[in-house]
């Protein structure tokens, strides 16, 4: 079964509405579940719950069914936004 997207955003959008200033429990949950992540990492690396929308959004482009180069070409795109994001990730796996 395809993972819904749709849904996830939905979801992560909601939790971002009410997770206010910093990253809660909830937001942290939605997106350790489709991540290798735990809960209190997602919180540590992303306390900002902008950065988290970022990170869902860096999600949505690697995880797509596009092929390599139109993800490539997302990513270009959208460099400035996914920067920070990347950064930190990197930095926790690295």
């Amino acid at each position: 079964m395809a993972f819904d997207w749709d849904r996830f955003d939905q979801d992560v959008e909601r939790a971002i509405e009410t997770a206010g200033i910093k990253t809660d429990e909830k937001l942290a949950s939605r997106i350790s579940s489709v991540t290798r992540l735990t809960d209190e990492e997602i919180q540590a690396l992303f306390p900002d719950p902008s950065d988290v929308k970022k990170l869902k959004n860096l999600m949505k482009v690697v995880k797509s069914a596009d092929d390599r180069n139109t993800q490539i070409n997302s990513l270009v795109k959208n460099a400035e936004e996914f920067s920070g994001v990347i950064l930190t990730l990197l930095r926790k796996f690295a």
